[in-house]
């Protein structure tokens, strides 16, 4: 299907309604496993996606499916507990519908979020690493078909997807906290299926550190919008091929809540200061 712009304003007028004089600065899209970050939110008012005109729900194990808006360190936020991918069978522009509405209620700040595999074999799970670039070669992208110019051009940049601004306080507030963060590239996978160890050495050698099955799509549309972007993935599990082990969903949902006290505290510092 494809949406008009009438249809992103509808969705935008029910939050409205629902959240009177109310108005998220930051939009958070929380990966596999780290969804307890919605739990977190001060004075949080929770909008199932399913009772938003023309929003699609999540079906992803551990993804409530759900935005919860209410404060974070003093800031209007509205975070997603579970986001939305291709692979359940969405298309792109269904999957990045929500960043655009966010964008209509005033968001123009996003934290995107993920739990990946990782593919540089100097790192460790558990690890996070800041989003500095990412790849995507696969089919088209979310601005396929008609443009809605009242998002943005036809054509448009990606030389800075990921905000410099951001990634620099990331990394001043790791620093403070005594937290690895590690700077890499993040190369998108549809999924559902693990990369195969060939995959994970060819996207090795396109100069990629995680591999993933969201977060580019999110990403792409809110470049397209003018949003700023911080983008953070754990690395919960090695790629395929790295290690002699099977990879399984529930592994990657353990590691991302091993590591929800570095992740939780590195976003709350970040989110003060954007």
């Amino acid at each position: 299907m494809s949406y008009r712009y009438e249809d992103y304003v509808e969705s935008c007028e029910m939050l409205k309604e629902r959240l009177g004089d109310f108005r998220p600065e930051i939009l958070m899209i929380l990966g596999s496993g780290l969804g307890f970050m919605g739990d977190e939110i001060d004075e949080p008012v929770y909008v199932d996606y399913k009772d938003i005109p023309h929003f699609r729900t999540s079906t992803a194990p551990d993804h409530k499916g759900r935005f919860v808006f209410g404060k974070l360190c003093g800031k209007n936020v509205a975070v997603m507990q579970g986001r939305l991918h291709c692979y359940e069978g969405y298309t792109m522009e269904e999957v990045t519908f929500p960043v655009r509405v966010l964008k209509l209620l005033g968001a123009d700040k996003m934290i995107v979020t993920n739990a990946a595999g990782c593919v540089n074999t100097e790192w460790k799970v558990g690890e996070l690493m800041l989003i500095n670039d990412h790849i995507r070669l696969f089919g088209f992208g979310p601005l396929q078909g008609a443009n809605i110019p009242e998002f943005g051009p036809r054509f448009n940049d990606m030389t800075e997807v990921y905000n410099e601004e951001y990634m620099k306080l990331a990394h001043d507030k790791a620093k403070e906290l005594g937290i690895i963060l590690r700077d890499g590239v993040y190369m998108y996978f549809p999924g559902p299926s693990f990369e195969t160890p060939a995959e994970v050495r060819a996207a090795r050698i396109l100069g990629a550190d995680a591999v993933g099955m969201s977060t580019v799509p999110e990403a792409t549309i809110a470049a397209h919008c003018g949003m700023r972007t911080l983008g953070i993935t754990v690395l919960t599990n090695m790629a395929a091929g790295v290690l002699k082990t099977k990879l399984s969903g529930e592994e990657v949902n353990i590691a991302a809540e091993k590591a929800s006290k570095s992740f939780s505290g590195l976003i709350r510092e970040c989110v003060k200061e954007m």
